[in-house]
């Protein structure tokens, strides 16, 4: 096969703009609080297989280093992945569209009733809820990592660096980045 016959195939397996930008526009609308990553993997690498779990861990880690939200970043890369650069535009369009017209009306709510004690004991809930999904996500994505004890030691060291000592994150990076380069290094004979 050529590369041009590579191409066309692919061109042809692709999915549709429209099909990218109704999917992204449902996890936009379904994830609230944290778990659109989770939502991100379900519908790239199960549901629509669009991703393999290998693609989407290397955008997942891509995607983290570059400024910006995690999830727009990755609908970002697997839009581009898919369609280029209109498919990165269409997935990033569908993923904040509900969230930003989510917000907007809550903020308008909420100027006009601020005031008002449900309205703080709901944002209360609201927090908690997400904690909550951010938790059970990250454990669901990590899964793995969670039965290997040098993964859990670095897991634990970065939580106690951030949570307990209030370290920002760039200087937890300075320090768990070459433990876990050294850790996770190539060996020669294994």
């Amino acid at each position: 096969m050529t590369l041009a016959t590579d191409i066309s195939i692919a061109k042809l397996n692709s999915p549709k703009l429209s099909d990218i930008f109704v999917q992204f526009l449902l996890i936009g609308a379904i994830s609230f609080g944290g778990g659109i990553m989770a939502y991100e993997r379900i519908l790239l690498v199960e549901n629509r297989k669009w991703l393999s779990a290998d693609e989407f861990m290397a955008y997942l880690a891509i995607s983290q280093t570059m400024p910006g939200l995690n999830s727009v970043n990755m609908a970002v890369l697997s839009g581009d992945h898919l369609r280029g650069a209109l498919g990165a535009l269409i997935a990033t369009i569908g993923l904040i569209l509900p969230g930003s017209l989510f917000v907007l009306g809550m903020g308008i709510l909420y100027a006009s009733a601020s005031d008002h004690p449900l309205a703080n004991l709901i944002l209360i809930g609201i927090a908690a809820a997400a904690s909550g999904l951010l938790a059970a996500i990250t454990y669901r994505i990590g899964e793995d990592n969670w039965r290997h004890l040098k993964s859990l030691l670095i897991i634990v060291a970065t939580f106690i660096l951030m949570s307990i000592a209030k370290l920002s994150l760039p200087i937890v990076l300075l320090i768990m980045a070459p433990i876990a380069i050294y850790l996770y290094r190539p060996r020669q004979g294994v």
